[in-house]
């Protein structure tokens, strides 16, 4: 999807345009991180429960989330890792992730390209916490 593409009007977007979420002009204007805070908050989880099997950033989004959740992260490094975790969780997608092996490779760049401006901000507290969350779930899918 282009900065110029619309989604398809059978896609829900709650009202917000899918293009600003990782605009870098857009990613910290302060209704821009309201916005994908509440995405987030509301979508992250359920959507990380059901693909962490299958996609190998996960780790690295749970520890992003748990990082943009932290006090001790700058806000400017927040809203960029809320923009970055809005578009994995948002319906509309560049690619859309249903389509098997190539469904999450966008998703994969966003991560790619904002750890790449804030991954200094991640600590390795927020990695364990990722790696302790997945440890759950593996255990969890193994008892079920």
């Amino acid at each position: 999807m282009t900065g110029r593409t619309k989604a398809s009007p059978h896609v829900k977007t709650d009202g917000f345009d899918p293009t600003e979420a990782l605009d870098p002009k857009r990613a910290l204007v302060p209704a821009v991180v309201k916005v994908n805070e509440e995405r987030v908050r509301r979508d992250f989880w359920p959507k990380i429960v059901r693909t962490a099997s299958k996609i190998p950033f996960a780790s690295d989004a749970i520890a992003v989330w748990f990082c943009a959740r932290d006090p001790a992260t700058p806000s400017a490094a927040k809203g960029m890792m809320l923009a970055g975790l809005a578009y994995f969780v948002m319906p509309a997608d560049a690619i859309p992730d249903i389509l098997a092996v190539v469904g999450f490779t966008d998703d994969a760049a966003v991560f790619a390209a904002m750890l790449a401006l804030v991954g200094r901000y991640v600590k390795p507290r927020h990695k364990a916490q990722a790696q302790a969350f997945l440890d759950r779930q593996a255990k969890d899918g193994e008892a079920a």
